[in-house]
């Protein structure tokens, strides 16, 4: 799946890469969650090639649990971007993690992207900051279609069983764990804590939390079935 290419839109990224990720054992023994092996790539290798392209220049990536494998990973890394690491000294929550990592970004009035370690996305990023622009947002959520894991069963008019559709897409759109941030955010991003818990709701009830759904790649990694199915998928895709 080729990626799309836009002027840049969004100069500075933070990747929280802190997780353990005990449902991804025995992969995150000895290594982060963002550094788990698909299709023969790292999930952070996959994120960092994405952004590279749709014209990051500047990463940081926060990490607690086994940052050393992580700094040692990036110590001489392939992509045209200024890669930094940010160690958590304790562990911070995602909102705590946020804005601990913010505060390392060099362009402090600019909107910023954030992804979740655990991503593995392939979308024109300049659509997304186009619509948080558009909207008027203070923040904006890159929202996937729902799949559900589960067969479902196809009835006809009289219940009868005519039948089934494996892990279809459902009609609902869960959080993709991308973000883009107004600058103003970053201060109300809690020290320690989750953001979706205290910063989100308020944005929501100020109306100033858009969305924006994916029309492309998404697949969350968080089992073991979710990195044999993602290798699949991305053999396929032919990334």
């Amino acid at each position: 799946m080729a990626i799309s290419s836009t002027n840049p839109s969004v100069r500075q990224a933070v990747i929280l890469a802190g997780g353990q990720a005990t449902r991804l054992r025995p992969y995150t023994d000895d290594r982060p969650k963002a550094m788990v092996p698909v299709a023969g790539k790292a999930i952070l290798d996959w994120q960092l090639e994405w952004l590279s392209v749709q014209g990051a220049e500047h990463v940081v990536v926060s990490c607690g649990y086994r940052a050393d494998v992580l700094q040692e990973h990036l110590h001489d890394h392939p992509y045209p971007l200024k890669i930094e690491v940010a160690v958590e000294s304790e562990p911070l929550g995602r909102g705590g993690a946020l804005r601990f990592a913010a505060g390392h970004l060099p362009y402090r009035d600019e909107l910023w992207l954030a992804l979740n370690g655990d991503v593995l996305t392939r979308f024109p990023l300049g659509e997304m900051v186009d619509r948080h622009v558009s909207a008027g947002a203070m923040a904006t959520i890159a929202l996937a279609q729902y799949r559900t894991t589960w067969g479902i069963a196809t009835l006809d008019d009289e219940d009868r069983i005519v039948g089934f559709v494996q892990s279809p897409r459902l009609p609902y759109w869960i959080n993709g764990g991308i973000y883009v941030f107004d600058p103003g955010v970053t201060p109300l991003l809690p020290v320690k804590g989750d953001h979706e818990d205290t910063v989100f709701p308020q944005l929501a009830v100020d109306k100033k939390l858009a969305a924006h759904k994916i029309e492309g790649y998404w697949r969350g990694v968080d089992t073991v079935k979710d990195v044999n199915e993602a290798t699949t998928e991305i053999g396929r895709l032919g990334w």
